[in-house]
C-alpha cells in the first residue's frame, strides 16, 4: 500500500483499525493513501466511532477533506448485502436503506424491531432443509434475519436505519428486564477507546450486567510508559495508570447508566485474547459473544461469585 494508492479503499473493521493507527503514526504514508481515494468501504462487523474519527481526522490532516465512508447490512443468504448507504454524513452504526430490489419489513420482537427481507437477492431456501427453512422464514415469506434496526429519525424514514443489536444475544435480568447488548457495547467500546478491543456482556439470569473487557495492549502499553512489546501481559494490565484508565471507563459508564439494563457493575480484564480456532472470534475480526461466555463461564461465575481477582466495580 506505500506503493499503490487505491481510489476505493475495502476492508472489514479489524483491519481498519491497523490502517487508522498507521495514518496516525506516519503524515507521509497518510498522503499517499489519500492522494486518489475517492471512497471507503467496510462490512463484516461494526466500526466503532473512534476509528472512523480517526479516519476522517487523517483525511483531512493529508488532503483537506472527509473521504466518504459506505457501509450497510446483509448476510450470506441475501447475496450479501441488503442495506446500503451512502450518504456524506454516515457515523457508526447507520447501515442506510434496501437496496434496489429488496423489500424489507420491521416486525417488534421483545421490544426492538427486527429487520427481515424479500427480494430476487434473497435466497429461496437452504438446500434440503425444510425444518430450518419453516424457521427461517415468515408467513409473509420474509428472511428473518435476527439483526435489529432502528430508524436514524423516525420523522424522515428517508435517513435511514441505525443497527441495534443481534436479537439472539439480547437478554433478560433476573427482574425480567431486557438489556440491549448491541447498543451497551458500542457505547462501553467508544468509552474505552483506545485501550477497548472489544467486550462481552454477561448476565443472563443475574441481578447485574458484567462486561468480560478485551483490552488493546499496545494502546495499554502508552498509557503506561512502556516500551512497545515489553512486559507481560500481566505486568501491562496491572500498570497503576492503567488500571486508572479503566477504573474510569467503568466509573463513566455507570453514571451515564439509566438503569439496571445499561449499567455495568462489575468488569474484568481478559488476559487471554478471544481466540480464533475456539469461534469466540471469526476471521472478519468480530467477536462471538455467545461461544466466549460459553468457553469462559467459569470465570464468568468466578466473577458474579467475588471470587475473580482484580474485579473492576464503579466507584
Amino acid at each position: 500500500m506505500r506503493e499503490i494508492a487505491p481510489t476505493i479503499y475495502f476492508n472489514v473493521p479489524k483491519g481498519f483499525e491497523e490502517i487508522a493507527t498507521a495514518l496516525r503514526a506516519d503524515p507521509a504514508f497518510a498522503r499517499h493513501f489519500f492522494s486518489r481515494l475517492r471512497m471507503m468501504f467496510y462490512a463484516g462487523a461494526g466500526l466503532s466511532q473512534p476509528v472512523w474519527d480517526s479516519l476522517h481526522a487523517s483525511a483531512e490532516q493529508a488532503c483537506g477533506e472527509r473521504i466518504p465512508i459506505g457501509t450497510g447490512l446483509g448476510m450470506t443468504e441475501t447475496a450479501p448485502s441488503a442495506l446500503f448507504t451512502n450518504r456524506l454524513d454516515v457515523r457508526s452504526g447507520d447501515i442506510g436503506l434496501p437496496c434496489p430490489g429488496v423489500q424489507a419489513r420491521l416486525v417488534p420482537v421483545d421490544g426492538k424491531l427486527e429487520i427481515r427481507y424479500r427480494g430476487p437477492s434473497v435466497m429461496p431456501g437452504y438446500w434440503r432443509a425444510p425444518q430450518a427453512n419453516q424457521a427461517a422464514f415468515d408467513e409473509q415469506g420474509y428472511f428473518r434475519s435476527g439483526d435489529a434496526v432502528r430508524f436514524l429519525d423516525a420523522a424522515d424514514p428517508q435517513k435511514g436505519l441505525v443497527f441495534d443489536g443481534r436479537i439472539a444475544e439480547d437478554f433478560k435480568l433476573a427482574t425480567g428486564t431486557w438489556v440491549s447488548v448491541g447498543p451497551l457495547r458500542a457505547r462501553a467500546i467508544a468509552a474505552g477507546d483506545p485501550c477497548v478491543q472489544d467486550i462481552v456482556i454477561a448476565g443472563i439470569n443475574r441481578d447485574e450486567i458484567a462486561a468480560l473487557i478485551f483490552p488493546q495492549l499496545d494502546a495499554c502499553r502508552r498509557i503506561a510508559a512502556m516500551p512497545p512489546g515489553s512486559g507481560t501481559v500481566e505486568q501491562v494490565l496491572a500498570a497503576p495508570a492503567v488500571r486508572q484508565f479503566f477504573q474510569h471507563l467503568i466509573d463513566g459508564l455507570a453514571a451515564a447508566a439509566t438503569g439496571s439494563a445499561s449499567r455495568i457493575s462489575r468488569a474484568l480484564l481478559m488476559h487471554e485474547p478471544a481466540s480464533l480456532d475456539t469461534g469466540e472470534a471469526t476471521d472478519k475480526g468480530s467477536i462471538n459473544q455467545r461461544a466466549v461466555l460459553l468457553r469462559r463461564a467459569g470465570l464468568v461465575e468466578a466473577i458474579y461469585a467475588d471470587s475473580a481477582t482484580d474485579i473492576i466495580r464503579p466507584q
